[in-house]
């Protein structure tokens, strides 16, 4: 299969030959992996009993595909990834916003998912073969792991895809081979290490669980969605369709596993520690399937994370060639692993990033989503790739190519957020506020989208979220020589 030429450039029409199915195909696949499924470990983590642990998930997963799944439908009238499009409401060159936040959110998860799911294959590969949890054996298996990672983003969407269509189907057999294996260690009551609730009491403890192992899955892909819809051609797929298999790619994507995470956690009784505990409690016979469940997935996950960062490195830097941007994320997703294996326990790292990219991305998301509502789904395809193509004009150029309201309300949304957050280390001022319970993706959805709404109150065309005719366009652009 021929390496993808494409970044972040306009999909012409006849390439765009993917459909919901695939799209199902994509978010199922991919997400049936350890750097999944290691979320369903907080709630019980935090201290939750079992069916508060899979309420909170279960609660956050749906309120965050809600808002998460119509942001498909902007690459689908757009034919460029979801970054890139975020140009009609920031601007050509204030996009990049959307650009920083999506690669620090693929960033985190690729790390994590090559960290959780390299710990557990040296844990089996111990109890298989004897190999010991050394330095050593941790470098390798993390090396291996980020190789087979970035030849798959390097190669590409369509490499991605087709890996992911196996992995649906496999991973799906290993984790139901899972439930099988766990089933007789099972039960629901409370984890004796996790020393009670996490924040002092249940409600607090409980909407923590809600947005760092629920809400946050959906969150993830703020920036993600549009990598594969642009591949979607909307004269042949409605948006309807396209929707509709968004959100039943990403519960079920996002469900399945998580609550095989929460159900494998109460069975190995893993309150401190989950990759650890998880090996321990395994059954000889299902070492193998946990081996190729740890590897295979993790690949999957990680490379689609990892050709998502390529693709927000290459907008951030035109000049950069997709293949080359892979890379070089690659080396530093690599670097974050290793960080977080030695220096970080895995329960205050999720949560501390999860939170606060949570609190970050959601304003980035409500903005882009009120401009999608404005313009009815119309854009100019070709304004929006003006800084791509190191041009200047076009109807999204604004003041130097940024929009000063909406880059200021994203700015607000996420700095309320921050300061409304609750991470292990660090609370916010603004906790005192909420009684001490994180609302700060409320608060920075909310603030970011008001000022915006605001900001824009007496603008003829808010946010200048029209489409104009080619020969508009083309007369808008010129351009210079390097800039």
């Amino acid at each position: 299969m021929p390496m993808e030429q494409r970044g972040v450039d306009t999909i012409p029409d006849e390439e765009r030959t993917s459909g919901p199915r695939d799209l199902v195909s994509i978010l199922l696949g991919s997400n049936l992996c350890l750097g999944v499924i290691v979320f369903g470990w907080l709630p019980p983590s935090f201290g939750l009993g079992w069916w508060a642990s899979v309420s909170s998930i279960v609660v956050g997963t749906l309120v965050g595909t809600a808002l998460t799944a119509p942001l498909a439908l902007i690459s689908l009238r757009t034919a460029t990834n979801l970054s890139t499009s975020s140009g009609a409401q920031f601007g050509v060159r204030g996009r990049l916003v959307g650009s920083v936040v999506g690669l620090l959110l693929a960033l985190g998860y690729s790390a994590l998912t090559v960290w959780i799911g390299g710990d557990v294959m040296v844990s089996v590969l111990g109890r298989l073969f004897g190999v010991p949890a050394n330095d050593v054996s941790y470098g390798v298996v993390y090396a291996l792991l980020a190789a087979a990672t970035v030849t798959a983003a390097v190669y590409g969407y369509r490499v991605l895809l087709a890996l992911s269509r196996v992995l649906a189907i496999g991973m799906t057999a290993l984790l139901v081979l899972g439930v099988i294996a766990y089933a007789p260690h099972f039960t629901t009551a409370a984890l004796p290490d996790a020393d009670g609730y996490l924040l002092g009491g249940f409600w607090p403890t409980w909407l923590l669980a809600m947005v760092a192992a629920g809400l946050s899955g959906p969150i993830a892909f703020i920036t993600l969605l549009g990598d594969y819809t642009r591949y979607i051609s909307p004269a042949r797929h409605t948006s309807r369709r396209v929707l509709h298999a968004t959100w039943l790619g990403l519960i079920l994507g996002l469900l399945v596993p998580q609550l095989f995470g929460t159900f494998t956690a109460y069975a190995a009784q893993a309150a401190l520690d989950y990759a650890g505990p998880l090996v321990s409690a395994s059954p000889a016979w299902y070492l193998v399937p946990l081996l190729l469940a740890a590897s295979a997935g993790s690949v999957g996950n990680a490379g689609l994370m990892l050709y998502s960062m390529g693709l927000d490195l290459d907008a951030i830097l035109p000049r950069a060639s997709r293949a080359t941007a892979t890379y070089a994320v690659a080396v530093i997703a690599t670097a974050c692993v290793f960080i977080g294996h030695y220096y970080s326990s895995a329960q205050d790292a999720m949560t501390s990033f999860v939170l606060l990219l949570t609190a970050i991305g959601t304003p980035w998301a409500v903005i882009t989503l009120i401009g999608f509502a404005r313009c009815r789904g119309t854009y100019d395809a070709e304004a929006l790739q003006v800084f791509n193509r190191r041009a200047r004009g076009g109807i999204y150029w604004y003041s130097g190519g940024w929009n000063i309201p909406a880059t200021v309300s994203w700015a607000l949304g996420a700095v309320v957020g921050v300061l409304a957050v609750a991470l292990p280390s660090y609370e916010g001022p603004l906790l005192r506020l909420t009684g001490g319970v994180d609302c700060s993706f409320l608060l920075s959805g909310l603030v970011g989208g008001l000022a915006y709404v605001l900001l824009t109150i007496g603008d003829s065309a808010p946010g200048r979220e029209r489409a104009t005719t080619d020969a508009e366009s083309a007369a808008a652009l010129t351009v210079p020589a390097d800039n």
